[in-house]
Parts: structure tokens; sequence; C-alpha cells
């Protein structure tokens, strides 16, 4: 199995490099990332300007290509491109990885995150996605090898059955603090749909002009609702949601078809 393997946080990203390590023995990975960080990107892309690219070596056991873009950037060209000129016209990978996230990706998060948007942009393009975020609590005591064996250990069971093209899963780990941190438990879960709590701080420049400062942690949301993504990663379970990139609210077609005089 071919995969393409991409991120938000950047080629660089301790998640990326632990997912890499994670991954061995599931097939050929291909890392097509950010050159540098790209949170909260959401499903972007670059026009009018050339992305350019490197052939990088991460560390002793991960290389890749660098892309001086955004996450759907990295699998678009990815997709579009790299892998057609490196593998044959036509081929494309089996299965896009995006992620470790250093950060989770549930609730109102998703539709901001680079790293879903990655994953949305391969499933678009026909090839199948899955996107694995970690949440953070304490930075400092982070135990990324082992949470990125976890993930691995998900993953594998989601490929225990077949993707759809078009589909894409979402994953996001409990925070993990060392290297026998059990296996938590997997809940298949909604996503939670309250928006966030957001603050801004307001602050002066040193020439005097206003400027904003948020300063919530992005896992506060006006409220949560059980058997939600939210409400299970809080429990410290793993949670999977399936996710669509159509947007189409199909309950409410037939009544603005009527509301404004339609077929």
């Amino acid at each position: 199995m071919q995969i393409l393997l991409t991120n938000d946080d950047g080629i660089y990203s301790q998640g990326i490099c632990s997912l890499f390590d994670a991954l061995e023995g599931l097939g050929e990975i291909h890392p097509v990332a950010p050159l540098t960080v790209q949170s909260a990107t959401s499903h972007g892309i670059t026009f009018g300007e050339p992305l350019m690219t490197e052939d990088v070596i991460v560390n002793d056991r991960m290389k890749g290509v660098a892309v001086d873009g955004r996450p759907a950037d990295c699998v678009k060209l990815a997709l579009r491109s790299i892998w057609p000129e490196r593998f044959g016209a036509g081929k494309m990978p089996d299965l896009t990885i995006s992620g470790m996230n250093v950060g989770a990706n549930v609730g109102i998060n998703i539709l901001y995150s680079g790293t879903v948007g990655a994953a949305m942009e391969s499933a678009f393009l026909g090839v199948p996605a899955i996107a694995v975020s970690l949440h953070i609590g304490d930075r400092s005591k982070t135990h990324f090898k082992r949470a990125a064996e976890i993930a691995r250990q998900v993953i594998d069971r989601v490929l225990e059955h077949e993707l759809e093209p078009h589909g894409v899963i979402n994953i996001n780990i409990p925070y993990t603090y060392s290297a026998d941190a059990p296996m938590p438990p997997i809940r298949v879960v909604e996503m939670n749909s309250a928006p966030g709590t957001e603050k801004y701080e307001r602050r002066l420049s040193p020439a005097g002009q206003e400027y904003y400062w948020v300063t919530t942690d992005g896992m506060a949301f006006t409220h949560t609702a059980p058997d939600t993504d939210v409400e299970a990663l809080l429990e410290r379970c793993v949670t999977v949601t399936p996710l669509s990139y159509v947007l189409t609210d199909h309950a409410r077609l037939q009544t603005w078809t009527e509301r404004l005089g339609g077929d």
C-alpha cells in the first residue's frame, strides 16, 4: 500500500515524525507536508503565487517533500503532480493520512483544521483519508511516541474495513503522558456542533496601535452534547468520526424550493 502522509504543523513537526515511525510496516509512506506551521488554515489553497517545493531530510528515518503552502495545497499538488511524476501517469496513493496534529480537532474546530482540510482534499480527489490529532494537555509531558503507537492501533482497526474513495475518518487521541499509557477505549461519535467561547484580549503595540490576542485554548465550547467527539475525548476516549465534504443540507432543499418557487 502506498500512503501519502501530510499534516498542518509542518514537515518538521514532532507529531508527523512520530506518526511516520509508528506507521512502519503499513506500506510505503511518502511525506508531502507544509514547510512551515499552517494550523487553522482549514481548506484554504493557494492561487496567484507559486508553490515552492524542496526534497528534505527530516531525520535519519524520514525524508519527504516540503511545500511552501497550505495543507490542502500539499495534497492537491501531491495527487495532481508529484505522484504521477514520480510513480507514473494516472498513479495515486491508496490512502492519505493527515497528522498527527499537535492539538485536538473535535467539535467546530474540525471546520478550522488544516489537518482535516488536507484529508478532505484527498477524499474530494478520490483517495480515502484518515485525519489524526492528539489532545494536548501539558505539552512538556506529552509522550508523542506512545500517542502515535495508539494512533497506529486505531488506524489498523479502521483499515480492517474498506474505506470509501471519498470518505474521511477523523481520529482524536486523548492526551498521553507516558510510554506505558494504556490503550484507551474507542468511541464512534458525531461532531459536537456548539460554537467556541473565544475571548480576545485588547492590547496596544509599542507604536500605540490596537491589536487583539485570542486567550482561549480552542477546547472551550458554549456547550457539549453527550455522545459527541468533545465529550468522548474529555472522557479520555479515542474518538472516531466519519466526515463528508458535501455541505448541502438535503433536509432543507425542498423547503427552499417551495419558498422560492422552483420546479
